[in-house]
């Protein structure tokens, strides 16, 4: 599949491109540091957003035990600063399986989803980490941008409305993603974007996996609430952001 079809359900979703703005920034030499550290967090996030939404949700205590184990290297690493790039990789594959909760019609499908999801993303921390090391950027532990707290501040907060919103908002920030990898990887040097690149497919994915089971789970159209956060995201992205991260909005 080419970039332009992965790209397209992506572009018709999102209600707003990335301004030209955060792009010129994105690619200023002193901004490297910070756009890979804080790709490393969001990575490392997204883990642990689908990890709480199996725990909640979907599988039994010892699957949640088990997931924990799994991304507690991760966390170590990430806010303690104990570990290194090649603990994480002997880490990163799940050696058990997760059971599902019988009382939870859908859970075998968020567990389907959302392992492979984990897997992944948990790749990618190690690939990037890889890449910090390669280029001589220490790890530091930055400040989150005002991205995902507030969509997920935004989310309702009853159930099931609180499992939909929550997912709809995890396709939002896997689509932006998507958006900003493409952009990115026309002009950043040919290594790192090949490296963005490569990581179109599974963000591109995610995304239509979180739709998929937000519509599942949902009783009623989810359109209302997509285009609720549709407008609120594009609102931080577009916005002028005296942050910059990977998903800040535009410079000031």
């Amino acid at each position: 599949m080419k970039n332009n079809d992965l790209l397209t359900p992506i572009l018709g979703f999102l209600q707003c491109e990335t301004p030209s703005r955060w792009l010129e920034e994105a690619v200023k030499a002193e901004r490297l540091a910070v756009l890979l550290q804080d790709h490393l967090i969001c990575e490392l996030k997204a883990a642990q957003t689908a990890m709480y939404l199996l725990r909640r949700y979907a599988c039994d205590q010892e699957s949640s035990a088990t997931l924990l184990h799994w991304l507690k290297p991760f966390e170590d690493f990430a806010y303690r600063f104990n570990g290194d790039v090649q603990s994480l990789k002997q880490a990163e594959k799940l050696n058990k399986s997760i059971i599902g909760r019988s009382d939870f019609a859908h859970s075998n499908l968020i567990i389907d989803r959302m392992v492979l999801l984990i897997r992944e993303e948990l790749h990618h921390f190690c690939q990037v980490l890889e890449i910090m090391q390669q280029r001589g950027i220490p790890y530091e532990n930055i400040t989150a941008s005002r991205y995902a707290k507030t969509l997920v501040q935004s989310c309702k907060t009853h159930e099931p409305q609180i499992l939909i919103d929550k997912l709809i908002c995890g396709a939002y920030i896997e689509a932006r993603s998507c958006e900003r990898f493409a952009k990115l990887a026309e002009l950043v040097d040919v290594e790192l974007g090949a490296f963005y690149v490569s990581l179109l497919r599974s963000e591109a994915r995610h995304f239509a996996d979180y739709l998929e089971l937000a519509q599942v789970m949902s009783k009623t159209d989810i359109k209302p609430r997509v285009d609720f956060f549709g407008k609120l995201e594009a609102e931080l992205i577009s916005t002028a952001d005296e942050d910059f991260k990977f998903h800040s909005g535009c410079p000031v």
